[in-house]
């Protein structure tokens, strides 16, 4: 029985056996004589914040899969008067076989995990989003080859999705360069653990000569507060067209999205042709089948141990 709340949770190999699987999952999808491992399975989605791209692509990718989506809201459950996460965690392990949580607080996420019984995948929070990695490096997959030895360029706060590009880096061997400013910088912690990672205070730097630039919204999710804050220290980090002329000629451009169009990102550099963040959201479908496969093996009977 194993997790997903971090990349830091797979080996290199089953990294490359997941991003390979995804693009498989994409070639069978519509086929009637696809496979359909979570048929009997049911996958609990428990989201404290607001979702687009993870609610949909999971419900859609457990229904294809032949598996029961269920979705619910800790304002639904007894979460809400005060039940810990390890007793619901205990409660809905003997309901579902796996669980997809999306929560403001990782040490929340990981007290569920330590009592769970079944899989628990993170769904976002604010310390890493590892689903969102899985779509990420299979759209790059899909379009440029092996990512490894590439330069990539995080542009922005040090945020969940920018730990999460460290976390992959230690992993497939690829050089980040991360431009933020000072109080938006990932944390000691993060970068200790990637010393291959270079934290500039310049986009132009690094940027140029990148195979691929990745951003953010300034304000993540849960700090819509700050967010006056947020765009004025980080107005120097604005993707344009550009900066993106002086990444490498045939260099890609992500957003893990929903975006800020004219702000983080120059808007008509969403649309353009070396941007693939369309490809990159629908992939979360199909990284994400690749995950539950991974995670859900083959049931004994119902799915749950049983004795003759």
């Amino acid at each position: 029985m194993r997790h997903l709340l971090s990349l830091d949770d797979l080996s290199s190999a089953e990294l490359h056996h997941l991003i390979a699987r995804a693009q498989e999952w994409k070639r069978l999808r519509g086929n009637p004589q696809a496979p359909r491992p979570l048929v009997t399975r049911s996958v609990a989605m428990l989201f404290s914040q607001h979702s687009t791209r993870t609610r949909v692509s999971f419900e859609v990718g457990i229904a294809e899969l032949g598996g029961t989506p269920l979705y619910l809201t800790a304002t639904e459950l007894q979460l809400a008067r005060g039940e810990t996460p390890e007793d619901t965690a205990r409660v809905l392990s003997r309901y579902v076989d796996a669980l997809v949580v999306r929560t403001p607080d990782h040490t929340w996420l990981r007290r569920l995990a330590d009592a769970a019984t079944v899989p628990v995948i993170n769904g976002l929070t604010p310390h890493s989003h590892p689903c969102q990695l899985l779509a990420d490096l299979q759209t790059y997959s899909e379009h440029r080859g092996a990512i490894q030895g590439r330069t990539v360029a995080w542009i922005g706060a040090g945020n969940n999705v920018c730990n999460t590009w460290l976390q992959a880096s230690r992993l497939l061997d690829f050089q980040l360069r991360i431009a933020a400013p000072e109080s938006h910088e990932p944390s000691a912690e993060e970068l200790q653990s990637c010393p291959g990672a270079e934290v500039l205070h310049d986009p132009r730097a690094a940027v140029r000569g990148a195979a691929l630039v990745v951003t953010d919204v300034w304000a993540s999710l849960g700090q819509d507060g700050e967010a006056e804050r947020h765009r004025h220290s980080l107005a120097e980090y604005h993707v344009s067209r550009e900066l993106m002329a002086l990444a490498a000629p045939d260099a890609l451009f992500m957003h893990c999205l929903p975006a800020h169009r004219g702000e983080e990102v120059e808007a008509e550099l969403l649309d353009a042709t070396d941007s693939v963040v369309w490809d990159e959201a629908e992939n979360r479908l199909h990284a994400q089948k690749a995950l539950l496969e991974f995670l859900l093996p083959p049931p004994t009977g119902n799915g749950r141990e049983v004795s003759d």
